[in-house]
C-alpha cells in the first residue's frame, strides 16, 4: 500500500507530492554519489522545495497528506533504482515516518491553546542537524495556525535560511491562519473536503466500519474524516452528538435557552475531566518519579522541583480549557449542520441532507420558519464561535447564541 492511499479524494495533491519525492529522492542521490549535500540551484529548479504549507478546510486530511509526505522522503525501498516512485509503503523508512518512529521526521500537534516561543526554539535548533540515517530531516507541524505571533518570527528565520537536507511541512486550517512572511516562503498545497462516499468508502476498508454505518456518519460529518471516524466508533460521540440535534427544539422560551446553554457547557466540562483522567495523573506521576519523589501521591518532593510540577500544572489547566473548547466547537459545528439542513428544506434545494436521521425534527423547524431566520441562526452560531475564539466566558457566549436561536 503506497503512503498515499490514506489520501481521501486528494488526487491532485498526491500527484504533486509523488512528483517532488521523486526529485527530492534524485537530489539526494545525487548529492550522495558526489559526496555534498542537495543545495543551490537544482533544489531551486525541481519539483521539490524546503517548505511546504498544507491548507484545506477542517477533515480534509492536510496532517495526513504531510505524514505521507514525509514518509515518501524517507522511503528507501530498492524499487527507486528501477525507476519505482518513493512512497512504497513498506520499507523501513515508510513504516517508521507513518507510525512516528523515525529518528529524522518529528511531528509536532499541541493539545495546548498556542504553540510558544520555547517549542519552537527547539524545533528549530533540530532543523539545523544533519539527518541521522535518514535522507531528509523532516519537521511536520500539523498546528501552524497555533504559532504565536512571537513563536512565528522565530520559525520565519529558520524557514528563510533552510539547512541544506531540512524540509518543513506546516498544515493550517487557509492562508491566513500563517504569518505572510513564512506562507511567502513555502509552497502551497490546497485540500479540499472528500467527497462523502470516498469517506465511507475508507471507513470500511480501512477500519472495517459496517457500509451503513460508515456512510451515516459520512454524511453527518459532511466529509470530516477525523470526525466520521469517531462518529463511527465512539458510542459516546453519537449520543453527545444526538443530544446537540435536539436542542432547537427546546428553545422555545428563556427557561429552555438557559438549561440547554448550560448542558452544552457542562458536557464539553465532562470531555476535560475525562482527559484528565486518563492523561493527568500518569503524566504527573511520572514526572514524581523522575524528579525522585517519595513513593506514593502524597510524597514529598526533592527541594527545587516545585516549579517543574507548576509548570506541568499549568500546561494541564490549558490542555483543559482547549479540550473543552474543541468540544464546545464540534457541539456548534453539528448544530450549524442542522440549520444548513433547515434551509436546504425551507429553498426547496437538492442538496443532500447531512442529518437523514433528525428529519423530523428538520421539517418541524423549517414549516415553522421562514430562511430569513434559518440565516440569522445561523449567523448566531458563527457569532458564538467567534466569542470563544475571543475568550469571552464560555456560559456567556452559549447562552447568547441559544437566546438568540430562540428569537430567529
Amino acid at each position: 500500500m503506497a503512503v498515499w492511499d490514506d489520501l481521501v479524494g486528494q488526487d491532485r495533491v498526491a500527484a504533486q507530492l509523488s512528483a517532488a519525492a521523486r526529485d527530492a529522492d534524485a537530489l539526494v542521490t545525487a548529492a550522495s554519489e558526489a559526496g555534498g549535500d542537495p543545495v543551490g540551484e537544482p533544489m531551486a529548479s525541481s519539483k521539490m522545495t524546503h517548505a511546504w504549507l498544507f491548507t484545506g478546510p477542517p477533515g480534509s486530511g492536510r496532517a495526513t497528506a504531510a505524514r505521507a509526505f514525509a514518509a515518501a522522503l524517507q522511503c528507501v525501498s530498492p524499487d527507486r533504482a528501477l525507476g519505482g516512485a518513493p512512497g512504497c509503503g513498506f520499507c523501513d523508512g515508510c513504516h517508521t515516518a507513518l507510525v512516528g518512529t523515525h529518528a529524522d521526521v518529528e511531528v509536532v500537534r499541541t493539545d495546548m491553546l498556542s504553540i510558544g516561543v520555547k517549542e519552537t526554539r527547539e524545533l528549530v535548533r533540530r532543523a539545523q542537524l544533519s539527518p541521522a540515517g535518514g535522507r531528509w530531516q523532516v519537521i511536520v507541524m500539523e498546528d501552524a495556525d497555533r504559532l504565536t505571533e512571537g513563536a512565528g518570527n522565530v520559525l520565519l528565520k529558520a524557514v528563510e535560511e533552510p539547512a541544506p537536507r531540512t524540509v518543513w511541512l506546516l498544515c493550517a486550517p487557509s492562508l491566513e491562519d500563517v504569518l505572510p512572511t513564512i506562507r511567502s516562503r513555502c509552497r502551497l498545497l490546497t485540500l479540499r473536503t472528500p467527497p462523502v462516499d470516498a469517506v465511507a468508502d475508507i471507513l470500511v476498508r480501512r477500519d472495517g466500519i459496517d457500509p451503513e454505518l460508515a456512510a451515516s456518519a459520512a454524511r453527518a460529518t459532511q466529509g470530516h474524516i477525523g470526525r466520521a471516524r469517531r462518529l463511527a466508533t465512539d458510542e459516546r460521540a453519537r449520543a453527545r452528538r444526538a443530544a446537540v440535534l435536539k436542542l432547537p427544539l427546546r428553545v422555545d422560551d428563556v427557561g429552555g435557552c438557559l438549561k440547554a446553554a448550560q448542558e452544552l457547557i457542562d458536557a464539553a466540562a465532562e470531555d476535560a475531566k475525562q482527559v484528565a483522567e486518563e492523561v493527568d495523573t500518569k503524566e504527573t506521576e511520572e514526572l514524581r518519579a523522575a524528579l525522585g519523589a517519595a513513593a506514593g501521591t502524597g510524597g514529598r518532593l526533592p527541594r527545587g522541583t516545585a516549579g517543574a510540577m507548576k509548570d506541568l500544572q499549568d500546561r494541564q489547566k490549558r490542555r483543559a480549557t482547549r479540550t473543552q473548547r474543541d468540544t464546545l466547537d464540534l457541539a456548534l459545528t453539528d448544530l450549524t449542520a442542522f440549520y444548513r439542513d433547515v434551509l436546504v428544506l425551507q429553498l426547496g434545494s437538492q442538496v443532500a441532507l447531512a442529518n437523514t436521521d433528525v428529519r423530523d425534527a428538520l421539517e418541524r423547524i423549517a414549516s415553522a420558519s421562514k430562511p430569513e431566520r434559518t440565516l440569522r441562526r445561523i449567523e448566531a452560531i458563527t457569532a458564538c464561535r467567534q466569542a470563544l475564539d475571543s475568550n469571552v466566558a464560555p456560559l456567556l457566549a452559549v447562552e447568547a447564541m441559544t437566546m438568540a436561536l430562540r428569537a430567529g
